[in-house]
């Protein structure tokens, strides 16, 4: 029976060219603009290298503190000090790892001058991520500790620098008068996976950073890994707990201090909100991305019901037909939804090979460094569930109306 609905679905789209066109069309575009928009998302926060395992990881990257009666706060990137004292010691995790955030340094190669984005780790960042080794090693903890100059770097600096991404280790590569000796060479990361992303990666020991400074404010965030998703909610509850007891730096002017630690989605939004209250607003921003996709899907399938529609007057002699031979209702309306699950779905495959289409010109604009946008079986999936979506939203109306039509009205094309 499903055959053949769809021998049916096939001819009848090709009956009335134009019209397929212009629902395909409307279908097509309307998905690869969303698609887009979730290989963005995706390519953010899902788990991609470095964060693998982003189900168990919770990031801390940002700290306020309230002044008293309301008189705004002070917020920013977190100290390393602060980091060391309060959530290094936290007992539920698996694993912590505290890393500066990346900063812009310069290497020479012969008089051209190389950007390099460094960034400086503990030995526990190698552990909690990912990364995919070209080459060589990350550096440990013990080399962390004794304060080795060793860099771990990526593709793009490694051909940049050398001339070639293999046979550099060993070799020395100098930054802003200091010299590391290459020990590991990974693929690039992409610019959006700010918590990871950097052109070298060096011992936060070899940095020029104070560690000891007191203050609660400096440049460094805090990754931390559970042993279970399971284990997530137990360990925000430590966290929660020890930073309730932080004291204010100064009881006469400060109210509280608020350090969350969050998925990576959470924290991302978190970050882009400015956001230091208990709610992370992820929740929200859900509901207004459901809200602006349903109105973004609505237009075209208004325009596919009104073609559904003219369609349905035009097949009335056919429905009169059916129907005088014993089709029921449901019959007929399933027939239908068959067929326009077919056009969305054949739409969905358009709009999939246009959104690869758009995600190539995104990657080879360079406008996001690294990027490398795919549409990996998440998107996939997520388009053909927006094609069904799409094809039973602007389907059950024309279904029904079709569905109710009487036999001797519809052998009359559909009027009374």
């Amino acid at each position: 029976m499903l055959l053949s609905y769809l021998k049916i679905a096939w001819k009848v789209l090709l009956r009335r060219k134009f019209f397929t066109f212009i629902s395909l069309f409307g279908i097509s575009f309307t998905l690869m603009i969303l698609l887009v928009v979730y290989a963005l998302y995706d390519h953010t926060v899902g788990p991609h290298t470095p964060e693998k395992k982003v189900d168990r990881l919770l990031f801390v990257n940002r700290a306020t503190v309230s002044f008293k009666n309301d008189n705004g706060s002070n917020n920013g990137t977190i100290s390393y000090s602060f980091l060391e004292r309060y959530v290094r010691p936290l007992r539920t995790p698996e694993k912590i790892s505290i890393s500066s955030y990346f900063g812009p340094t310069a290497a020479y190669v012969g008089n051209q001058k190389l950007d390099v984005d460094l960034k400086y780790t503990d030995g526990q960042f190698w552990e909690v991520l990912d990364f995919d080794f070209v080459e060589g090693r990350p550096y440990t903890v013990a080399e962390v500790q004794s304060g080795a100059h060793v860099a771990v770097i990526n593709e793009r600096t490694c051909r940049a620098y050398f001339g070639t991404t293999r046979g550099v280790l060993g070799k020395t590569i100098e930054t802003d008068r200091v010299r590391y000796r290459v020990i590991g060479v990974v693929k690039d990361v992409p610019g959006m996976r700010f918590n990871s992303y950097a052109d070298m990666w060096a011992p936060i020991s070899t940095s020029t950073q104070d560690a000891k400074d007191p203050s609660y404010f400096g440049d460094c965030m805090a990754i931390i890994q559970a042993r279970t998703p399971a284990d997530l909610a137990a360990i925000q509850a430590e966290f929660n707990r020890v930073i309730d007891q932080v004291p204010v730096p100064d009881p006469k002017k400060h109210e509280k201090v608020h350090v969350y630690a969050g998925t990576l989605l959470s924290s991302t939004v978190r970050w882009f909100n400015n956001n230091s209250t208990p709610d992370d607003g992820v929740a929200d921003l859900m509901g207004k991305v459901a809200l602006v996709t349903l109105l973004f899907m609505l237009l075209p399938a208004l325009n596919l019901i009104n073609v559904n529609v003219s369609r349905i007057l035009e097949r009335s002699s056919e429905i009169g037909v059916r129907k005088a031979f014993g089709a029921t209702a449901g019959t007929l309306i399933r027939q239908f939804l068959v067929e326009n699950v077919f056009l969305t779905l054949l739409g969905g495959l358009l709009g999939l090979v246009l959104a690869g289409v758009v995600l190539h010109l995104i990657d080879s604009s360079g406008f996001i460094p690294y990027t490398t946008l795919t549409l990996n079986p998440r998107i996939f999936a997520g388009g053909l569930l927006l094609s069904l979506l799409f094809g039973v939203l602007s389907g059950v109306y024309p279904a029904y109306k079709m569905s109710k039509l009487q036999a001797v009205q519809a052998l009359k094309g559909g009027r009374n």
